[in-house]
């Protein structure tokens, strides 16, 4: 019994070899490439310098005064981005379950014969380049875009509304492109939901809101901490959106390394900064899975 186990564990290994060698020189090596630039010294004109140096982690967030080098402070400009990131990331991914959790649920209750188109018009987003969407999201809000023409020619304002380069473009665009990753998670749940639970609610004169807070919510929640993480994790890192609607403005952790990687030529900062997001992303994996966990003991208790 036990030599042909193994032998069949040697081949579930045998063919997952070449996929985990991918991972492996694709993922891991790049990433402990990063790791060990963030620990190095910054190169005059870019790259680095083999020499140990904790410079970059420090920089992350503290700066030294150009002329009195032992006078250190917080560096503002760099907590701010961050906290800006996070920020933006956790607003996006609340407007994106805000508007997701209704179409989904749109989507769910249709005859079975028709979800499969609504599912397909959903998709329709991700056949479009990132890039592209970011501009048609710029057409609309700009100075002399859609909203801005309308609001003026029905005399609701005299002058256009400033909406590009702020926090509010960054966030808007975000959710646009975001919000197809929530909404096919929540299907997904919404999908394997008991329909006939909700009936019983509504049979023992529950009403709407506790029907919604006791019987559905329950339910999707796993759709739920899945579309999150499928959201908060791209935003925290987006780099094209920030860039276009904010217009070096609104900086975000994406465009702060892009920064240290091109103009600012410190290659170790930025490295630094590219593995604090990493920690980040890895906090929020963590509280993922902690929170999957903790839902399957209570279905099995």
């Amino acid at each position: 019994m036990r030599g042909p186990l193994i032998r069949g564990n040697g081949w579930k290994w045998l063919l997952c070899a070449p996929a985990l060698t991918v991972l492996l020189l694709a993922a891991s090596g790049p990433l402990l490439i990063v790791l060990v630039y963030s620990f190095l010294s910054p190169g005059n004109m870019g790259g680095v310098v083999w020499e140990f140096s904790t410079e970059g982690w420090f920089r992350v967030f503290f700066r030294r005064d150009i002329f009195e080098p032992d006078l250190v402070t917080l560096n503002h400009a760099h907590l701010t981005v961050f906290w800006r990131s996070i920020w933006l990331s956790f607003q996006t991914t609340l407007i994106c379950a805000l508007l997701g959790f209704p179409t989904a649920w749109f989507i769910a209750t249709r005859p079975p014969n028709t979800r499969t188109v609504w599912l397909f018009l959903i998709t329709i987003p991700f056949w479009t380049n990132l890039l592209i969407r970011t501009f048609a999201i710029q057409e609309v809000i700009r100075n002399n875009g859609t909203i801005n023409t309308v609001l003026l020619r029905l005399g609701v304002i005299d002058s256009p509304i400033q909406m590009m380069f702020t926090d509010f473009a960054v966030l808007l665009g975000m959710a646009y492109v975001f919000l197809p990753l929530m909404v096919l998670p929540l299907y997904a749940a919404m999908d394997k939901m008991d329909f006939r639970l909700v009936e019983a609610g509504y049979d023992l004169y529950a009403s709407r809101l506790m029907v919604l807070w006791h019987v559905i919510l329950p339910q999707v929640k796993p759709g739920f901490i899945a579309g999150s993480i499928l959201v908060f994790i791209p935003a925290i890192g987006a780099y094209v959106t920030p860039r276009v609607l904010g217009g070096g403005r609104t900086m975000m952790l994406g465009n702060l390394i892009a920064l240290q990687f091109g103009q600012g030529r410190n290659w170790p900062l930025g490295a630094a900064l590219a593995m604090l997001m990493l920690i980040v992303v890895v906090g929020a994996l963590i509280v993922y899975l902690r929170a999957l966990g903790r839902m399957e003991g209570e279905r099995r208790g």
